[in-house]
């Protein structure tokens, strides 16, 4: 039965799920999205968000409120009067008020396998943490960060090279076709709810530049799942002397390797970098200002040899 939706997102991730929703019948009130943030070289160019460019691709109406706490906002919220509101990487907290307006309650696609990993970046987290593997879910939202009982579940394989991008991008596909799904079950009254575990709670908090920079006394394993987490965004960096000067480089992709040597020393011709305790081989780099680039071609511009020094 087709429902009346809802739908609140803002980034890449979320618009999958908007068009899969416009695609399966059911009817938008509304879109809710994150205000145009200033953009451009110099930051004067309002750019509006990608849920919003795709709603107005799709004929929705588009909303764009700093908060939901205030109780004209709250108000024009409830009068849509929605089944379901389906929330999917949205950025602002839903009040009480919101929450209860839809009939049906609010569903919240969220990329982790709850309770692990609760909060803003539980793609990078579960890499940077070395899990094997993650999943999309969808679950009620209550009032808490994350707490709400868990209606459906698809799980995925963590490879150990996949980037957060490579995760991102199958969990954005992945998330599309569940919340769909799950709209089917509510429309026949027949979607269940299970509580959430009392163990294994942990947070994704949001990453922060302070932790992007590479340390390279920590294990291979460590390192690996460091760089590969944090890309293609922010990144990971270190510096090395290019033409005897300090340069930045982000790093982007590695895999684990064999070599013995000082943390942060390049092993051999391949970009082999020694860490706490093993090796990394980096893959692919970009210099500041630069495309990527496999490590063989920034290899033959850089001229950085076996012997010099990461930092």
């Amino acid at each position: 039965m087709p429902l009346r939706v809802i739908f609140m997102g803002t980034p890449d991730f979320s618009v999958p799920t908007l068009r899969a929703i416009a695609d399966a019948g059911h009817e938008i009130a509304a879109v809710y999205t994150q205000p145009p943030r200033a953009a451009g070289r110099r930051g004067l160019e309002l750019t509006p968000s990608p849920v919003q460019r795709e709603a107005e691709r799709l004929g929705l109406e588009v909303r764009t409120p700093t908060s939901l706490k205030g109780e004209a906002e709250q108000q024009a919220f409830v009068a849509l009067q929605a089944d379901v509101a389906v929330v999917v990487a949205y950025g602002l907290l839903l009040p009480k008020a919101v929450l209860d307006a839809p009939s049906l309650g609010c569903l919240n696609g969220h990329a982790s396998l709850l309770p692990r990993w609760r909060g803003a970046a539980p793609i990078q987290r579960a890499i940077m943490a070395g899990d094997a593997e993650t999943g999309m879910m969808v679950m009620k939202m209550e009032e808490g960060l994350d707490t709400g009982p868990v209606a459906m579940v698809e799980k995925i394989a963590i490879a150990p090279d996949m980037t957060a991008g490579e995760l991102h991008d199958r969990l954005m596909a992945q998330g599309a076709s569940l919340m769909v799904e799950a709209l089917a079950q509510l429309g026949i009254n027949c979607l269940t709810f299970t509580p959430q575990a009392a163990e294994g709670v942990t947070y994704a908090r949001k990453i922060d530049k302070s932790e992007t920079r590479v340390d390279w006394t920590r294990p291979s394993g460590e390192v690996h799942n460091h760089i590969r987490g944090l890309s293609p965004f922010p990144g990971a960096w270190c510096e090395v002397e290019i033409g005897g000067r300090m340069e930045r480089l982000k790093l982007l992709r590695s895999t684990l390797s064999d070599g013995v040597g000082e943390s942060g020393g390049i092993l051999d011709d391949r970009l082999t970098v020694a860490c706490g305790s093993g090796a990394v081989r980096l893959v692919e780099v970009q210099r500041a200002g630069g495309r990527p680039a496999a490590a063989q071609e920034f290899l033959r511009g850089a001229k950085i040899a076996k012997g010099m020094k990461l930092t």
